[in-house]
């Protein structure tokens, strides 16, 4: 993985402006801190940080290759999981390859398929590919969005790169945000629009998008959706049908020239990517794996099961690492260091985030850097297999709003009176709507079967991208790559049209996944109940946060007085947040975490100097 920027002007010459797009490059030194790259031409400025994962002479970029009089300058951040059939078709073709590298591989597939290059390819990935003679940018970003890639066209310059601090480090771009963007943070923060950079000027390519910009414009167009399809396939078949998909899947991302490794946590997901890595392993002679598990301190004594936690990840964790025989890393959080890594989580990802579902992330990925480069990781399994609460309640179900996010009211009544004022309701119904508005549809389907299709469109469209987007700032905020199998547009194709009686078989969320991977895992893993992503239960890290935001709350200078109801979240900080009676967000967010959130916000209006302007 690495860090890409560019900056394209057709009406002006850059080429004095090296230094600046080489101050884009440098703030995305974490995600690529092994080499560093500059293009410079006429109208392109393209920068390239890089974190050497695969063929570490032929791989190095900004990757130049000429046709005839035609030459195309790739910079790219991501992993193709079929190089070598790409490669292959590419070479019955005529072309000859100078590296091993999937770079190469994908830009050479532009410069024969063009836009359709696309249709070949899969993998996780975002770049931007310049055409000199044309003076044509390409840039594209993969189906599910595992990758981020943000732009901003203002004075008829386009500017991209993988991280929204490289845009401000150009002078075109300040860190402003208007009304929009106020909405975007209290009323579906840590969640964003698709497509929405929080920022003014500040947008992202949404998933399964490219955009292409020449002398014509800009033209963004999708390459890659959903659809309905009638499914034919009995319940047996599909079981072994999705068990082949996630097999291949997860084999394909153990391809690495450094240490692989996956998280553990004792859960289905992470327990099924485990045990198909650990085997590939043991077939191709690399030895025991490296697993790794996260927890707090004396977690253990203040732990008490709920609905969404009914127990705790530890013994479970020993327990597939005893089956699968891996060398098993518990990396304990201090719940002090918990509080204190929200401010680094802010800057890993630009914006406010999940709180210490961030922090502690970006705490974890820290530790695991130092024994390994790439992870495999679980995220998207519940999205797309229906592992979630909101698939089963009948009140979330029938919710007319994201069922992850029923606080709007709530949400609208900390802020202050004169932003009170502002249309929060209105904005997050109508996004909701629009995403509605997508869903296909598929002849004959009855409107309980279509109610369960939009939930999964939902989840996969907002639910899924914020853990995405999470997952990716925190562990390329440290140097490490993660990859997630899950999120294979293959097996989110063919899940998508597989009906919900199906998926939950046997009566338990993932049940047709569980069956899936009988025989993989041990049994009692396979019926473990979901329990997510671990937080801490310690009142350490209640007092630290409630502690701090008294502070903020304090001091006249806080940026984030202007927007609050001062009165309102003192309540809110002296009751702990029970005062706020809905989850801010998902499962996890509720009390101290809605407190760290908003701590958050003001340490990013502080830090990034943001200023707020109505329009």
């Amino acid at each position: 993985m690495c860090g890409i920027a560019g900056w394209v002007n057709m009406k002006r010459s850059l080429i004095k402006e090296r230094e600046l797009i080489e101050k884009m490059t440098n703030t995305l030194i974490k995600r690529g801190p092994d080499d560093f790259g500059i293009y410079v031409s006429e109208n392109a400025l393209l920068g390239h940080r890089r974190l050497i994962v695969i063929d570490p002479e032929g791989g190095a970029q900004p990757m130049t290759r000429q046709l005839e009089d035609k030459k195309y300058t790739i910079v790219y951040n991501g992993e193709l999981y079929n190089t070598d059939e790409v490669r292959k078709k590419l070479q019955a073709k005529g072309y000859r390859f100078k590296s091993y590298s999937d770079t190469e591989v994908l830009l050479v597939s532009y410069i024969e398929w063009g836009t359709d290059c696309l249709k070949h390819i899969n993998g996780i990935f975002a770049f931007g590919i310049w055409d000199e003679k044309n003076k044509q940018l390409f840039l594209a970003r993969d189906p599910l969005g595992v990758k981020p890639l943000f732009y901003a066209f203002k004075d008829d310059s386009l500017l991209f790169a993988s991280e929204i601090k490289a845009l401000l480090a150009h002078p075109l771009i300040e860190p402003i945000i208007d009304n929009e963007g106020l909405m975007e943070i209290f009323g579906l923060g840590p969640a964003r629009s698709l497509g929405s950079g929080v920022f003014k000027d500040v947008k992202e390519i949404p998933p399964a998008h490219y955009l292409m910009f020449n002398f014509s414009g800009i033209k963004l167009k999708e390459y890659w959706k959903l659809e309905c399809k009638p499914h034919i396939e009995d319940l047996d078949t599909t079981v072994e049908h999705t068990r082949t998909l996630l097999i291949d899947a997860i084999e394909r991302q153990t391809i690495s020239d450094v240490p692989v490794c996956t998280f553990l946590s004792g859960g289905l997901d992470s327990s099924a990517i485990s045990a198909i890595v650990a085997n590939a392993f043991k077939k191709q002679g690399r030895g025991r794996l490296n697993t790794f598990s996260i927890d707090y301190t004396d977690n253990n004594i203040y732990f008490r099961p709920n609905e969404y936690q009914p127990n705790s990840d530890s013994i479970w964790v020993k327990k597939m690492s005893e089956f699968i025989g891996s060398n098993h890393h518990n990396v304990v959080i201090d719940n002090l260091q918990l509080a204190s890594a929200l401010k680094e989580a802010v800057k890993a990802n630009d914006l406010p985030g999940m709180a210490d579902i961030d922090s502690s992330l970006y705490l974890f990925c820290k530790e695991v850097k130092k024994e390994a480069t790439v992870a495999l990781s679980g995220e998207c399994a519940d999205e797309v297999f229906g592992g979630y609460p909101w698939y089963r309640r009948v009140e979330d179900i029938n919710a007319n709003t994201f069922p992850w996010s029923k606080s709007i009211k709530e949400r609208k009544g900390i802020m202050s009176k004169e932003f009170r004022k502002l249309p929060l309701e209105e904005y997050v119904a109508q996004k909701y709507e629009d995403t509605l508005r997508q869903v296909p549809r598929l002849e004959g389907e009855t409107q309980e079967e279509h109610r369960m299709r939009e939930l999964f469109y939902l989840n996969i469209k907002w639910f899924m991208i914020t853990l995405l987007n999470r997952k990716d700032r925190m562990s390329m905020a440290n140097s490490l790559e993660v990859r997630v199998p899950f999120a294979d547009y293959r097996l989110v194709e063919y899940a998508f049209n597989i009906p919900w009686k199906m998926k939950y078989c046997d009566g338990i969320e993932k049940g047709l996944l569980r069956r899936a991977l009988k025989g993989i895992l041990p049994d009692d893993v396979l019926l473990r109940r979901k329990s997510p992503y671990p937080k801490t239960h310690n009142p350490v890290y209640s007092k630290a946060v409630q502690e701090w935001m008294r502070e903020i709350l304090q001091d006249k200078k806080s940026p984030i007085l202007q927007i609050i109801d001062i009165d309102k979240v003192t309540e809110i900080v002296e009751t702990e947040g029970k005062s706020f009676k809905k989850p801010w967000f998902g499962q996890l967010m509720t009390g101290p975490q809605l407190i760290a959130y908003l701590i958050q916000i003001d340490y990013w209006m502080r830090e990034y100097n943001v200023r707020y302007v109505a329009k």
